[in-house]
């Protein structure tokens, strides 16, 4: 028993990565177009600045989805239940940033601000990991 509750942790991580680097992937697409297509520079140094702190608020959002796909995670797996399809999970953790913040770029009045984002992030990576989740065989 105990040895299965460690090999669905160790899914758990790996997921916790994954998704986090699916995110990160998003996050830096998303900054590309906006720092080429939607942002005003005035000059090289603006653009760098534009590009360096869109990916590092990028790689920070990222990171917090990896925390909480981690905790979704290990609590699914103390419930006895366990995760399927990770790849694909972190994949739809990914795409929803993507679309997410393609959206808000592109129609900034669907922008709703820093704390609503970030729970529609969290939202959306607790369902997203759950969804994935099954019951696991006793």
């Amino acid at each position: 028993m105990a040895n299965d509750a460690g090999g669905r942790m160790k899914v758990v991580i790996y997921y916790a990565v994954w998704a986090t680097l699916c995110a990160v992937v998003a996050g830096i697409v998303i900054t590309l177009i906006h720092t080429w297509f939607f942002s005003y520079n005035p000059g090289r140094s603006w653009l760098v600045h534009t590009l360096v702190s869109d990916i590092l608020t990028a790689i920070l959002l990222a990171a917090g989805q990896g925390a909480v796909a981690l905790v979704t995670g290990s609590l699914l797996a103390h419930l006895g239940r366990q995760l399927h399809g990770t790849v694909l999970l972190g994949l739809l953790v990914g795409a929803f940033d993507f679309v997410m913040d393609f959206v808000q770029m592109a129609a900034p009045a669907t922008e709703l601000g820093w704390v609503p984002d970030l729970l529609i992030f969290a939202a959306a990576t607790i369902t997203i990991t759950a969804l994935g989740s099954r019951a696991s065989a006793a």
